[in-house]
């Protein structure tokens, strides 16, 4: 769990204005908010990938336009993982 135990995972997506799941249009600035979000450890990686019905290699690419635009790659590049 990325949030603490006294936060529910709905309020972790509320407080960053991400979307309830995976039906939304997916705009760069919503992918971006998805990528931050795990970055900040506001969501795990495994959570986005459940609630957003996302590969590994399309939350890659979402992740590397992210950095690309000018978003903070993970310090130590850690490899994302599900748990």
């Amino acid at each position: 769990m990325a949030y603490p135990s006294n936060i529910s995972i709905a309020d972790a997506i509320k407080s960053y204005g991400l979307p309830r799941n995976h039906r939304v249009h997916w705009s760069k600035a919503l992918k971006d908010e998805v990528v931050r979000a795990v970055h900040d450890e506001v969501i795990t990686f495994h959570e986005a990938r459940q609630r957003y019905l996302l590969s590994r290699s399309e939350f890659a690419q979402w992740e590397a336009d992210y950095i690309a635009s000018g978003g903070n790659a993970v310090i130590g590049s850690r490899p994302m993982v599900d748990a």
